[in-house]
């Protein structure tokens, strides 16, 4: 066989079901034994979309996401795609074409590896046709082990010479070890003593938390330490159910749980990064003592603080140890969870700020309001970055099967394919993709490849026409904040001329129509709508203008 179809049963053989991608000559062949052996490719119109829908992939089902560009141009296309995935910690194996070893001249020459290692990507070439195997099994092993993009670099003649070798291929997950991390007693004693000696502690839940399953170990142990609960973004409104949960630590806090959390004396950081984000530049929790939970060896907090109690535990487990080691001291306290904070949290959510609202436009607020309610619980939610995830991050609060928002790396466009990518790994379920209009407009051609694989993604455009980050500050600083404005035509028109379903609305009323439509029959569908921009979200309002109200 060729190398080229050898390197296509490796991939087969690693479990791979899908691809994601563009073709060039630097990987036809290779995606042409692919096809043979049943692995289904979904073509993109740019290969940085490509990569942002393994990305997808890879967050929500936390196993390898697989990406394909060709060489040179190909391969330039990713950077940021590849950098936004090295941000998330998500496991991808991109592989790529290479110009020919053989021609130093080649037109699509690049040096792939400097490329790579510039995006934050651990890089493996093909060097031989017999090191075919170890350059796939290294890539996917590395991809799992450093939770991070590998590209596997295959150049062009190579990829054509043949292959003699019939022994079969041995995946990666050969070399993988499955081991629980426990967490070390002296350690759990030192968080126990701790906790014991707080009064108002608060847990906050990261991906690693979720991950491990460690939800009903949480709540034990928040009901046994009173403790309040509190997410990170990534897992937003997870554990949502319980009375005591203060929503997102952090920048999209509400007043109240930021007023909360400044009195705690204790913060039990589970399966968390506790970066600057989470705790709002270590003003969050000015008092506390922190007892931070996680698998990894060591994390470091925002600021380059460490924890005064670091446990490596895989998250339930060290929850459900340190839960049972206060029980055998018979520990037990009310601490947060009491009537009169429980009314604090009744209303905290509400946003009493009035505004003008523009004649044919929305308040952004109600939009997501009406969203929450008008789509069903067990429809999966995306939301992107930029300004209007402001609203998006602060007053959703159903949960749902999955809640996936975005913010890695600060750009704004990763959003539509992660989405994409996260639908198609999760058996093409129905989901809604709530974005900002320069977000959508970056990967607008994408529309195209999610009606021609008739996804059911309903992308919901929160459409102030401008660049809502750099308007509100220039609009802070007394400058023209018309140099941010930037018209966009009716994108529920542009959808249906894609070939999928659209509308253009300018009322909660026509929002909510909208909606049913697609809730009735999902499939690819973008509601335009047209909100005000004198409504100014509440990060934002502290951010820039001083206010918190």
């Amino acid at each position: 066989m060729k190398v080229y179809q050898r390197l296509a049963s490796a991939f087969k053989a690693e479990g791979v079901s899908h691809i994601f991608g563009l073709m060039g000559d630097g990987n036809m062949y290779w995606m042409h034994e692919l096809d043979k052996l049943g692995v289904k490719t979904l073509e993109v119109r740019h290969e940085g979309a490509g990569l942002g829908m393994a990305d997808g992939w890879a967050r929500v089902t936390r196993t390898p996401g697989i990406a394909t560009a060709t060489c040179g141009p190909g391969v330039s296309q990713l950077a940021t795609a590849l950098l936004t995935a090295s941000r998330a910690e998500s496991p991808l194996v991109a592989f790529v074409g290479e110009h020919p070893t053989s021609d130093d001249e080649y037109n699509q020459r690049l040096d792939q590896s400097r490329f790579a290692a510039a995006c934050e990507t651990g890089f493996v070439r093909m060097n031989t046709p017999d090191g075919a195997d170890d350059a796939v099994r290294k890539a996917f092993y590395l991809a799992k082990l450093e939770s991070r993009p590998i590209m596997l670099s295959a150049p062009m003649d190579i990829q054509q010479k043949d292959f003699d070798d019939d022994e079969p291929y041995r995946p990666s997950s050969t070399l993988m070890p499955s081991r629980t991390v426990r967490p070390d007693p002296a350690n759990l004693e030192r968080a126990a003593d701790i906790i014991a000696g707080s009064r108002k502690p608060v847990i906050i839940v990261g991906r690693g938390a979720k991950w491990s399953g460690a939800g009903d170990a949480v709540r034990k142990l928040a009901e046994r330490a009173g403790a309040l609960i509190i997410t990170t973004l990534m897992v937003k409104t997870w554990l949502g159910e319980d009375e005591f949960h203060l929503g997102i630590s952090g920048t999209y806090a509400t007043r109240t749980a930021m007023q909360l959390c400044e009195e705690a004396d204790c913060v039990i950081a589970v399966g968390a990064s506790l970066n600057r984000y989470t705790t709002e530049h270590g003003y969050l929790y000015p008092n506390a003592k922190f007892v931070h939970i996680d698998a990894k060896q060591h994390v470091m907090m925002s600021g380059g603080r460490a924890a005064e109690c670091y446990v490596q535990s895989d998250a339930r487990v060290g929850v459900e140890a340190l839960e049972s080691l206060l029980a055998k001291r018979s520990f037990k306290q009310t601490g947060y969870r009491t009537g009169e904070v429980r009314e604090r949290l009744a209303n905290a959510w509400e946003d009493r700020t009035q505004y003008t609202i523009e004649p044919g436009s929305v308040d952004p607020r109600q939009v997501i309001l009406a969203l929450d309610e008008a789509v069903p619980e067990n429809i999966n939610l995306f939301t992107g970055s930029g300004a209007t995830a402001g609203f998006s991050n602060i007053l959703f609060r159903r949960q749902r099967p999955l809640v996936l928002p975005s913010h890695f790396y600060g750009c704004i466009g990763q959003m539509m394919p992660a989405a994409m990518g996260g639908v198609t790994a999760l058996g093409n379920k129905p989901a809604i993709l709530v974005d900002g209009d320069a977000s959508v407009m970056m990967h607008l051609a994408e529309f195209d490849t999610m009606v021609r694989y008739d996804m059911p993604l309903l992308i919901v455009v929160m459409n102030n026409q401008m660049l809502g980050a750099e308007y509100y500050k220039l609009d802070a600083h007394k400058m023209n904040s018309a140099l941010a404005t930037i018209a966009t035509p009716d994108l529920g028109a542009v959808a249906t001329a894609f070939g999928g379903r659209g509308r253009l609305v300018r009322s909660v009323a026509e929002l909510r129509t909208a909606v049913a439509e697609w809730v009735a029959k999902p499939g690819p569908m973008m509601i335009d709508v047209r909100i005000a921009t004198s409504v100014i979200t509440l990060p934002y309002r502290r951010i820039h203008y001083g206010l918190d109200e």
